[in-house]
C-alpha cells in the first residue's frame, strides 16, 4: 500500500487536532468556563482598543490557560484509564496536573489586570 503524503497526512493531523479541541470543548465544564471568559476578554480587548503587544500577551494567555487545561483533561483520561479505582500515586499525579492549570491561569490573571485595571480606572 502506498505511503500518503506528508501534505495529506498533514491535513488529517489538523483534522485529528480539530476533532480533539471541539471534543474538549464539549465535554469538559471547565474549558467550557474558559472559552466562556476568554470571549469576554476579547470582546473587553476589543471595546478597550488595547495596543498590539496586549493583544499578543492576552492571546498568549488565553492560549496557555486552554492549551494546560487540555494537557490536564488527557493525564486525568490516561490516568483514569490506567487506574480506574483510587489510587495515591494517580493522585498525585492528577493534583500536579491540575496545579500546573492553576499556574498558568493565576498568571493570565495578572496579565489580565495589568491590561485591564489601568483601561478601568
Amino acid at each position: 500500500m502506498p505511503k500518503e503524503s506528508f501534505l495529506v497526512n498533514r491535513i488529517k493531523s489538523v483534522g485529528f487536532a480539530f476533532k480533539g479541541a471541539m471534543l474538549l470543548i464539549r465535554t469538559e465544564a471547565s474549558i467550557k468556563i474558559q472559552v466562556f471568559i476568554a470571549i469576554v476578554m476579547t470582546a473587553l480587548g476589543f471595546y478597550f482598543d488595547i495596543s498590539h503587544t496586549e493583544w499578543i500577551l492576552q492571546i498568549f494567555a488565553i492560549a496557555m490557560v486552554l492549551g494546560i487545561e487540555g494537557m490536564n483533561t488527557a493525564v486525568e483520561k490516561i490516568a483514569d484509564y490506567i487506574q480506574p479505582e483510587f489510587d495515591v500515586k494517580i493522585g498525585f499525579i492528577k493534583d500536579i496536573s491540575a496545579g500546573a492549570v492553576m499556574l498558568v491561569s493565576i498568571a493570565s490573571t495578572i496579565i489580565g489586570l495589568i491590561i485591564y485595571l489601568p483601561k478601568v480606572m
